[in-house]
């Protein structure tokens, strides 16, 4: 499957905008995980796009999300690999996490979307974005409540990189997307 056949597949599943903007970044995220760790980008890539394939159609979590997307996958015919990396990233499906690809979707995930929150409340955006401002941010208990502040810093320890480094590399990964992500920020656009 090519990546614009995986996008047009997450579209035909998933109308939500917010849905479709996380997903796409943390597709920037895995790519350049891939990128750093000398992996693949396009496989990587893909499984950071279709990783929240049925979350909106199917979001209970003790019937539905990843269930769907994970027969979808195995019905396309996609690596083992990619379908255990889908379903390492839901904890509740205790699904260990032992590869790297595992590993970094875990970390990339509630990370991309925390930094996205950040980025969005900031008139200049994603631009400048420090770890400074994304731990200061992550104090307040009612900033983007729903995001799992333990789960992001226990993505960057899975990953064996200290939190900081993992956070500015995550702003730089989804900086030269900023516009299509929404992330340019009011300055940007005003």
């Amino acid at each position: 499957m090519t990546r614009d056949e995986a996008w047009t597949l997450f579209c035909e599943w998933t109308a939500s905008e917010s849905l479709r903007r996380h997903v796409l970044a943390v597709e920037a995220c895995m790519r350049a995980y891939a990128a750093k760790f000398g992996e693949d980008e396009e496989r990587w890539g893909m499984v950071g796009m279709l990783h929240d394939l049925d979350y909106e159609r199917y979001p209970d979590l003790h019937t539905g999300h990843p269930r769907y997307a994970l027969a979808e996958l195995e019905r396309l015919g996609f690596p083992e690999d990619m379908v255990r990396a889908v379903a390492s990233h839901a904890d509740y499906l205790e699904v260990s996490r032992d590869s790297l690809m595992e590993k970094t979707l875990f970390a990339v995930d509630e990370l991309s979307g925390f930094v996205m929150a950040c980025a969005y409340v900031r008139p200049q955006g994603i631009d400048g974005l420090t770890p400074k401002s994304v731990k200061k941010k992550m104090k307040s208990p009612a900033f983007a409540a729903a995001v799992d502040r333990a789960a992001m810093r226990e993505g960057a320890e899975g990953l064996g990189i200290d939190f900081d480094e993992h956070v500015a590399f995550v702003v730089a990964a989804l900086e030269p997307h900023a516009e299509a992500l929404g992330l340019s920020g009011a300055e940007a656009t005003g």
